[in-house]
């Protein structure tokens, strides 16, 4: 199943839903659909055949929580905030390590969680930086806000261009 950009009432992108959830959406009269690629795929039912939209906005503003602006924290989340690079060697990693190990009393929080190559993970193991006489190669800090996630997207619609943030 492919995926949909699922616009606010003003136009704001709030999530990539399913081409199921959109239509149902759609048809709900929850939403409309803003754009369609050229060819689309069609969803058929006995009676009703809808054409999947890339785009669609929902009918009524939907107001996000103030807690939503600072994202929670996941791997991938993780590994998209470091660009993929160990924050020891800046090569490429592909696990996270806790600067203060949980085991002597760290957090999983943005400030405490930065991507690592599998063998610096592996040689740190749950020893400090300064026990090991390291330092790290990149600064950990809580994302900017609601829509820095959408500046990393490796593999956005052409038709979501214009709802989207740039880069800054």
């Amino acid at each position: 199943m492919g995926r949909v950009l699922l616009l606010n009432a003003t136009f704001e992108p709030l999530q990539l839903v399913s081409e199921r959830r959109a239509v149902v959406l759609v048809l709900g009269g929850r939403a409309e659909p803003i754009a369609t690629d050229e060819d689309p795929i069609v969803f058929r039912s006995a009676s009703i055949a809808v054409p999947i939209p890339a785009i669609v906005r929902l009918s009524e503003m939907v107001k996000l929580p103030a807690k939503v602006r600072t994202p929670p924290l996941t791997r991938r989340a993780l590994l998209l905030r470091d660009g993929y690079r160990c924050a020891y060697c800046l090569e490429h990693a592909d696990t996270i390590d806790h600067i203060v190990p949980r085991s002597r009393g760290g957090e999983h929080s943005w400030t405490n969680v930065v991507a690592a190559c599998r063998r610096h993970n592996m040689q740190k193991g749950d020893r400090l930086l300064e026990e090991l006489g390291w330092r790290l190669q990149i600064e950990p800090r809580v994302p900017d806000g609601l829509w820095w996630r959408w500046r990393y997207l490796p593999d956005s619609h052409p038709l979501w261009e214009p709802y989207l943030p740039r880069a800054s």
